[in-house]
């Protein structure tokens, strides 16, 4: 093995290496005070090194007094430390030398425009490199950043920067949603603020204009805010999905799909929200879960309104038969019941079959039928009142037995002329109360009692659902379905995590006809005209279903209508519904690459590579787009479904700004003090009492406020958290942990700066075979790590990615590996010059390949650490680390025999510091090596001068078993060859000591009673290979072994301490 430099405080080793254990023992006990006094000259020695370290030059020459005197007043001038301005656009212009402390905001200034008018974001559809496309799932053009979207753009970019720096031809779409209610909602609010209107107040066209205003002003806010978390898109091919060529093939996929009859218009019970007078999708409604009588604020009214009971109320039978009893949640949509339901084997009520009860306030008569499929005649009175036009089960009843459909309710949630002039106009919760009194009027009211429910509301506008019957349009989902189902039955599409799998067979299995139509006035317009004849009776439009001519415009649905209705006098009017915008995000991956048109792009990059997003949006976006992709465009709109986490806060709970848990995730990177946090709560929408709920909330997470972290820690943070597959428990200790790890990187960047020195050029390939062992070790673990990050990226396990490369560049290269070769560099000895040589190589090596493989998480701190390390002469080395090659394993670095050498020289290491009395951190103190043969005699001799590096220990002693253990020593096994001890000098407690071995005695029998199980279980020798056989006795073997030299030692302890 190569000569190791003696380390830091183990100068006078040669002499004490000579000395027999009696001489050495003499020498401890008798000439303590020369111990002591050798101890400070050590200390000395150090200070000493770290002086001629600090004044050594880079590359091993001196220089004269008067330029060191010069350097050090240079390298106190700040101005050496700051960079200087640098145009917009251009390449970074960084300061002569490093700050001595990393910052976040100065490390990732001007780096993303440079990357962009570089034009390194681009992908080209005439490249022959392999494609790997991603569409970015589009935000709302409206909206703001928020800790989901980071999550989305640090592993989509994540993958994108890997893919790119691998050879592919990497592209990212970035677009916007339109996002018709969201929007819609805001513009609306607004509006009543600013001006005290409504929309119906400033008409269509207006609001319309309105909408636009508010888009151009705030549209780019997130578009912006993507820039800063150093997205990597494309965006030249920029989309919005109500821009021109968006807006043309929505309308195109409108048409094509209801030529091919998918898509049609009917009467169906849709969910109404009364605020917004427009269906909503199921994705928008929230259920709240009530247990027993509960008072909600509802939009619109002045006080609370009680939901969770159940109303029993009697309807008068025809004839004198008496009464029937039935029950409610909403006594109000009594007003529009048409039949009372029982079953047709309840005995109570076979004498009332097609029987007739008579409504209270408006008389009419109400039809006694037997349905056994919605009936439970064990539950209430075994009697339902049947609300066909307000209830999806009830729906079902009245298609069953050809019922009156009545809807009683305005699309504002008044009572309408149907509920009769008693209760006409008035809101439907008001209406609940008055219907009560009436029936107490009556004399049919009866009871009420709590009732555990689940209550819909919309997410947009907390406003109760409300099942209304509509003329709509709906996509028949079947067929695609089942085309959806397919894919991924057959791996066509793959789901990652697979355990949603299940998930989208159940939801496609059971899926329901897609209501397509949205009562609003901001999206895509539906394609649709009414005909109206000037010989109509009734002219109102959408009153006869066969009316409606569905076309890409006006033009063409004029020249249909006319077909259909020759020599007629037509009038045609475009529905006023606009499209659900999910089926324009659901066409995304085609119109961004320019469906309809036979494209370039289309024809490259189609189907993409992987969709990635929530698991939430699994079936309400993922599944359309699955369903429409391959409808409409052929093929699978994407391979690969990769489903992140929900972001939760740090105690589990949903991210709510009632609860004052949200994270912006802005604020996380450029930091924000605790009065930041509570004045942005003030100026939300919170009520009094939940503003005091969430500004404790705060105050209790973020005493101090949040620190700034910087863009590439949030970014590996987040990745970091990806292997809980369901739900991610956001720690900001966990960011701020990861910002402190950059500082890690930085300094060392900082180190190998002076080492290597001005003049260094790097070598073009490096010889392994000439190195030390501590180089060829940390090329050999470096492998490692690239070959596991890989292997992780490309199963898309981005957590173990994050892992490999922390623990690489943490535990290994910062930890070890240039703390072992200091040495070198303490002063400029011949001795030690080709060490220093391989070191200097090595170093760089390192921390090139380290910073290509933390690029795609971390860009900004990586591009800028690159930038400032030597490159070798004439290579092609690239203008940025973003589009430089990513770094694969070098067969010839791979040393895995040297790997398991140094596993157990770091356990010893890591044992001998564990010995250390707390209270005695910078105290050297003798170490000893009980080595139990001579193959690990040799191993520990070989790194003997490293382990008294690492371990801070003054010096360490080889013993055999044939060797006394000096006294006064803690105790540690490494493993069955190899026991480390250290001399604490009257400092050791031996109840520590006994307890210590003691949980290393539990800790390996567990093990060994485990692996015990494992070996008599049966069938194990018939089955177990006998390869698994062999290493299961060795290991068996080994624990045993173990057991023995833990009971040796607690017996040396007993005897040293008078124990019996």
């Amino acid at each position: 093995m190569e000569k190791q430099p003696e380390a830091q405080g183990s100068e006078k080793a040669p002499e004490e290496k000579q000395l027999d254990e009696k001489e050495l023992e003499r020498k401890l006990k008798k000439d303590q005070k020369a111990k002591e006094k050798e101890e400070k000259r050590l200390k000395a020695k150090q200070k000493e090194a770290a002086r001629l370290q600090a004044q050594a030059t880079s590359d091993g020459t001196k220089k004269s007094e008067k330029k060191q005197r010069k350097k050090a007043v240079d390298d106190e001038n700040p101005e050496n430390f700051v960079d200087p301005n640098t145009p917009l656009g251009s390449k970074k212009l960084l300061a002569p030398q490093m700050a001595k402390q990393y910052s976040p905001s100065a490390v990732e200034k001007s780096w993303y425009t440079w990357w962009e008018s570089s034009g390194y974001f681009g992908a080209d559809s005439a490249s022959t490199k392999p494609p790997f496309v991603i569409v970015l799932p589009p935000p709302n053009v409206t909206g703001a950043l928020h800790i989901g979207h980071a999550l989305t753009v640090a592993i989509e970019d994540a993958m994108i920067r890997w893919r790119r720096m691998s050879g592919y031809n990497a592209l990212w779409v970035p677009g916007v949603d339109h996002a018709g209610i969201a929007t819609q909602v805001v513009v609306e609010k607004k509006l009543m603020r600013e001006r005290k209107l409504t929309r119906h107040d400033i008409g269509r066209e207006k609001f319309v204009s309105e909408v636009l205003k508010w888009k151009d002003q705030y549209g780019g806010t997130i578009l912006n805010q993507l820039r800063r978390l150093g997205a990597s898109l494309d965006w030249s091919r920029e989309a919005f999905t109500m821009d021109e060529p968006r807006s043309k093939a929505v309308t195109e996929a409108f048409v094509r799909l209801h030529k091919e009859g998918l898509i049609y218009r009917d009467y169906r019970l849709v969910n109404w929200d009364c605020t917004l007078r427009t269906a909503i999708s199921d994705i928008e409604v929230d259920h709240i879960e009530l247990k027993e009588e509960t008072a909600l604020k509802i939009p619109g009214y002045s006080g609370p309104v009680q939901f969770g009971v159940l109303i029993s109320f009697a309807y008068p039978l025809e004839e004198g038969l008496g009464e029937i009893v039935v029950a409610t949640t909403r006594i109000e949509t009594m007003l529009g019941d048409t039949a009372i339901a029982v079953h047709p084997e309840d005995k109570r009520y076979k004498h009332l079959h097609g029987r007739y009860a008579v409504h209270p306030f408006n008389g009419r008569k109400l039809k006694i039928i037997c349905d056994a499929e919605l009936v439970d005649p064990t539950f209430g009175t075994g009697a339902v009142k049947i609300t066909p036009a307000h209830d999806p089960n009830d729906f079902e009843v009245g298609k069953r037995h050809n019922l009156e459909f009545i809807n009683i309710f305005t699309d504002d949630g008044k009572i309408n002329s149907n509920g009769g002039a008693q209760f006409e106009g008035m809101p439907r919760f008001a209406a609940r109360v008055a219907v009560i009194e009436a029936l107490k009027a009556k004399g049919l009211y009866k009871d009420t009692k709590k009732n555990e429910m689940s209550l819909g509301v919309c997410s947009r506008t907390n406003d109760v659902v409300e099942p209304m019957i509509k003329p709509q349009w709906f996509v028949n989902c079947n067929s695609m379905a089942k085309a959806g189902l397919d894919a991924v039955r057959s791996k066509k599409i793959e789901i990652i995590p697979q355990q949603y799998e299940q998930d989208w067979y159940r939801w496609l299995e059971n899926i329901r006809d897609w209501c397509v139509s949205r009562q609003l006035w901001w999206g895509h317009r539906v394609p649709a005209w009414y005909v109206t004849l000037e010989d109509d009776q009734v002219k109102d439009l959408g009153s006869d279903n066969d009316r409606w001519i569905v076309a890409r415009n006006e033009s063409d649905a004029n020249l249909e209508a006319h077909k259909k209705y020759p020599g007629k006098k037509i009038q045609l009017n475009q529905d006023p519904d606009v499209l659900d915008t999910w089926f324009s995000s659901g066409l995304f991956p085609l119109t961004v690459l320019g469906w309809p048109d036979d494209t370039a792009d289309l024809r490259a990059f189609y189907p993409t590579s992987v969709l990635e997003t929530g698991l939430d949006i699994l079936f309400f976006w993922v599944a359309r787009m699955v369903m429409m992709g391959m409808q409409l465009g052929g093929d699978v709109p994407f391979q690969k479904v990769y489903l992140h986490p929900i972001i939760r806060d740090a105690h589990g709970r949903k991210m709510s700004k009632s609860l004052g848990n949200v994270v912006d995730p802005l604020d996380v990177i450029n930091g924000m003090p605790l009065d930041g946090l509570l004045k942005r709560l003030e100026e939300g929408n919170l009520d009094s009492n939940e503003l005091n709920v969430a500004k404790e909330g705060k105050k209790k997470d973020y005493p101090d406020g949040i620190a700034e972290c910087g863009t590439d820690a949030l970014r590996f943070a987040l990745i970091s958290y990806t292997s809980q597959s369901d739900r991610i428990n956001l720690d900001i200790k966990r960011v701020v942990g990861y910002r402190q790890w950059c500082n890690k990187l930085w300094n060392a960047i900082r180190f190998a700066m002076g080492k290597l020195g001005d003049h260094y050029t790097p070598p073009a390939t490096v010889d392994v075979s000439l190195m030390p062992p501590i180089c060829k070790w940390i090329l050999s673990v470096l492998n490692k790590a690239i070959s596991k990050t890989v292997t992780s990226l490309e199963a898309y396990k981005f957590a173990d990615a994050t892992s490999a490369i922390y623990s690489w560049w943490q535990y290994q290269l910062c930890d070890v590996f240039i703390e072992a070769i200091k040495p070198y560099f303490f002063n400029d000895s011949q001795e030690f010059e080709s060490a220093r040589a391989a070191s200097r190589d090595t170093l760089w090596v390192c921390l090139d390949a380290g910073l290509h493989l933390l690029h795609p998480f971390m860009p900004y701190v990586t591009e800028e650490l690159w930038q400032r390390l030597p490159q070798p002469k004439d290579s092609c080395t690239k203008d940025s680390i973003m589009i430089s090659e990513y770094p694969s394993p070098v067969e010839e670095w791979t040393n895995d025999k040297l790997e398991n050498e140094m596993d157990i020289v770091l356990d010893a290491v890591n044992k001998l510091r564990s010995l250390k009395p707390p209270t005695e951190t910078n105290e050297r103190r003798p170490a000893f090596a009980l080595c139990r043969g001579q193959e690990i005699a040799v191993s520990i001799q070989c790194y003997q001068s490293l382990i008294v590096s690492l371990s801070s220990v003054s010096h360490l002693k080889i013993l055999t078993e044939n060797d006394e253990t000096p006294p006064d020593c803690a105790t540690a096994v490494v493993n069955k060859d190899l026991s480390v001890y250290l001399q604490l000098q009257g400092a050791l407690n031996a109840e520590a000591e006994r307890e210590k071995l003691g949980k290393k005695r539990d800790e390996i029998q567990k093990l060994q009673h485990a692996l015990t199980q494992k070996m008599d279980a049966t069938g194990y020798r018939d089955k177990a290979p006998q390869n698994v056989q062999e290493e299961d006795m060795r290991k068996l073997t080994s624990l045993l072994e173990q057991l023995e030299v833990i009971s040796e030692a607690e017996k040396k302890l007993d005897a040293k301490t008078g124990t019996n």
